[in-house]
């Protein structure tokens, strides 16, 4: 799969997020990468300061970054519906956590 068909998919499940929800993400980026270096098998990571533990000093910070690693997540999928689904998933999940929602909770809610 391309770089660009990748960058499509995530864009479209960014795209199936609530419009009140994604009007209050703030100061984030999302990006796609081959692999994370630390954990290659990490199919995506939230860095930053979420929206919940943010406070009146928060300011003059670069982005926060989502960043879903393609590689990774081609590798444990057998077709391109289990991309797809893969990518839908991995994407909520990085953003439930700038929301401040933590790894427990998204198991919980069956989005581990």
């Amino acid at each position: 799969m391309t770089r660009r068909s990748f960058e499509g998919l995530v864009a479209d499940a960014l795209d199936t997020i609530p419009p009140e929800l994604t009007a209050a993400m703030d100061n984030v980026v999302v990006l796609v990468a081959d692999r994370n270096d630390a954990e290659p098998e990490l199919l995506g990571l939230y860095e930053g300061v979420a929206l919940t533990e943010r406070t009146s000093s928060y300011g003059w910070v670069l982005p926060d970054r989502i960043t879903i690693y393609q590689d990774a997540i081609l590798e444990i999928c057998e077709d391109q519906d289990q991309v797809v689904q893969e990518v839908a998933i991995t994407v909520v999940h990085e953003v439930a956590h700038h929301f401040g929602i933590d790894e427990e909770t998204l198991h919980e809610l069956g989005w581990g």
